[in-house]
């Protein structure tokens, strides 16, 4: 965000709706989906074709990880969002090389866990504002099953040099029990689910803390190996999950479902100004948390409704300008979204209480805090909602 003190020429002017919107705005592949997927492609034996892929900082970060562990990503010129992604010949990565994670929690949290596969050691660096970022726990996962970790700094934190275990001829027929606190991100989880079915006998994960982040980002990695074959069991009232050893094959060909959390802002407006607004290509059944956006702006008192138009799927939402508060307002399933609802919420008709989104402190920013801060930057004040935003997070 800018310096509210700067010269008002470097302001950005916000957009103003001299009427109800009509518009459709196509948004961009998701990107847990894509780098997910770009992830199970690498652990593949074949190549795989991703159309609709994310071109963005992060899943550019990931393609140049893949990269520099000798997995080929080779870019369409003619689509520039179809990639096709080579795994090494013999499924062995590349050591002895360097991963530089940027920003990227996907990056920073999923491709450790290929090093464990490597021929040499990999050293992991990022941005300075990624050495706050938490990254322990997927790491202690990692030391659990065999793997060296050296620390260049922080303990837990990065930059770290990661020395694979040494391959065990010998077959070991039970799974390995690995317990971790994942409490602070469900991508820690994530991160040795994808590669447990290339552990020796498989991988038995427990979470040991008593809350688990952003389930539906859990599940969407469970159906992706499901979908690439591998055989794993969730257990979420216990915190276990169970992944046999196997091989991963994604299909030669898949499609990325939109990135439907960035459709928040768009769809969102339509309450604001007034009018509708269409995003085609929403999946009927989707992993994604933004799956949920369309509930939740039916119940800020937007229509909605999922017409088809030449075989296309759109979600499309109306409103009249008039927005419900919601009250106490549980986003534990869909915090990525907080932002963009927060903001919507801004004009409700009375305050909401968002809970359950404390984890977004530990994302690239302090989100909860940069929430806090923007809203009484454009004005919210007193028990308005710049104050309702900052109890939301304390009570997160």
């Amino acid at each position: 965000m800018g310096d509210m003190n700067a010269p008002q020429e470097t302001l950005w002017p916000a957009p103003f709706a001299g009427k109800p919107l009509n518009a459709t705005v196509v948004v961009p592949g998701s990107k847990s989906l894509s780098n997910r997927y770009l992830i199970l492609a690498a652990l593949g034996h074949e190549p795989v074709r991703l159309a609709g892929l994310l071109r963005s900082r992060d899943t550019e970060l990931m393609m140049d990880a893949l990269r520099a562990l000798g997995v080929r990503c080779e870019i369409d010129a003619a689509t520039d969002t179809t990639v096709t992604v080579v795994p090494p010949a013999d499924g062995r990565f590349r050591g002895n090389t360097k991963v530089f994670c940027g920003l990227a929690g996907t990056v920073m949290r999923f491709v450790p866990g290929l090093a464990m596969f490597a021929d040499g050691p990999v050293d992991f660096d990022g941005d300075e504002q990624a050495y706050a970022r938490p990254m322990k726990p997927v790491l202690d996962g990692l030391q659990q099953l065999g793997a060296t970790i050296e620390y260049r700094g922080e303990e837990g934190r990065l930059p770290f040099t990661i020395t694979p275990p040494a391959p065990d001829p010998a077959t070991q027929e039970t799974p390995s029990v690995v317990p971790i606190d994942s409490s602070g991100s469900s991508q820690f989880i994530s991160g040795l689910l994808l590669i447990g079915s290339r552990v020796p006998g498989g991988l038995e994960l427990h979470h040991t803390g008593e809350k688990t982040p952003s389930l539906p980002h859990i599940r969407m990695t469970v159906a992706d190996l499901q979908g690439s074959g591998v055989d794993v069991q969730a257990d979420e009232e216990a915190r276990v999950w169970a992944v046999r050893p196997g091989a991963v094959q994604l299909p030669d060909a898949v499609t990325v479902e939109p990135d439907l959390s960035n459709a928040a802002p768009f769809l969102g407006a339509a309450l604001i100004a007034g009018g509708t607004v269409r995003v085609p290509r929403w999946p009927e059944t989707t992993t994604q948390p933004g799956g949920l956006l369309p509930g939740y702006l039916g119940h800020m008192g937007a229509k909605v409704s999922f017409p088809k138009e030449n075989g296309i799927r759109y979600c499309e939402v109306t409103g009249d300008g008039h927005i419900n508060g919601l009250g106490d307002f549980d986003l534990t399933a869909a915090g990525e979204i907080a932002p963009s609802l927060a903001a919507v919420l801004m004009f409700a008709d009375k305050p909401t209480r968002m809970l359950g989104i404390g984890h977004l402190r530990g994302h690239e920013t302090n989100r909860l805090e940069a929430l806090v801060n923007e809203i009484t930057r454009v004005g919210g004040r007193g028990e308005g909602a710049a104050r309702r935003i900052g109890d939301h997070a304390g009570a997160c």
